[in-house]
């Protein structure tokens, strides 16, 4: 068997569990450990079989202390396992969203102070962490400031929450708003449209673009069975 595990479970283990079915076809069993910690117990107690792979998504921010040092642990077991748990390089489900090329266009938000905030914190992403000595915009700064705990995380998080206000796109629910992945009503609501204008209104489309961005393309193609035809992720057999 082969395993997705994730310390999400809200809208991140939902977003994994599309994944699995729009581009593995549910090959993968996807499954939620709760906690960064509840994966490391998890790896801990499993009994690895010969056909077995464990694909684990753990957030790795290297501003966060106790993250490096259970990092440190996970990447231990990994090494110990000949191949066998694979950890997926990512910094967390919300930079996978922020990143997002389509993001300021589809949720059509009109931040625009924080439209710029975005751009500043993305190109200031260097090794799992924003670089502070890259950001040179005095409004991204105090923005950044603000935070009384701050940490990339942290600023992930509130970020994706400026432009995903709208229920209908949110990320931090149960599940992601239904606009991610349902067809679009536009046509519907036409006098209250409360989001932006997405270039596609099939809802499966809509998560292929989001799955084939930059950001998750790079976690996926970690996974044996994918690799990148032009600008299409294409499924190869696991």
């Amino acid at each position: 068997m082969k395993y997705l595990w994730t310390e999400d479970t809200g809208a991140g283990l939902h977003f994994w569990k599309l994944v699995n079915q729009l581009f593995f076809d549910d090959a993968l069993v996807v499954e939620s450990k709760e906690s960064n910690q509840g994966l490391l117990d998890a790896l801990a107690e499993i009994d690895i079989k010969e056909d077995d792979k464990y694909y684990i998504a753990f957030d790795y921010v290297v501003d966060n202390q106790d993250i490096r040092n259970k990092y440190r642990m996970l990447k231990s077991i990994a090494d110990k396992a000949e191949g066998k748990i694979i950890i997926l390089d990512m910094i967390c489900f919300e930079y996978l969203i922020l990143a997002f090329d389509k993001l300021v266009a589809w949720t059509g938000t009109g931040k625009t102070d924080k439209i710029k905030i975005r751009e500043e914190v993305l190109s200031a992403i260097e090794n799992h962490r924003i670089n502070l000595s890259k950001i040179d915009d005095g409004k991204t700064l105090q923005y950044l400031a603000g935070f009384k705990r701050y940490s990339t995380e942290r600023v992930m998080k509130s970020l994706v929450g400026e432009f995903t206000q709208n229920e209908k796109w949110s990320v931090k629910g149960a599940l992601m708003g239904e606009c991610w992945y349902k067809d679009c009503c536009v046509s519907e609501h036409p006098d209250n449209l409360r989001c932006g204008k997405p270039d596609v209104e099939d809802g499966n489309e809509k998560m292929r673009m989001l799955i084939q961005s930059e950001e998750v393309h790079k976690i996926i193609s970690t996974i044996i069975g994918y690799k990148k035809e032009g600008d299409k992720l294409e499924f190869h057999t696991l």
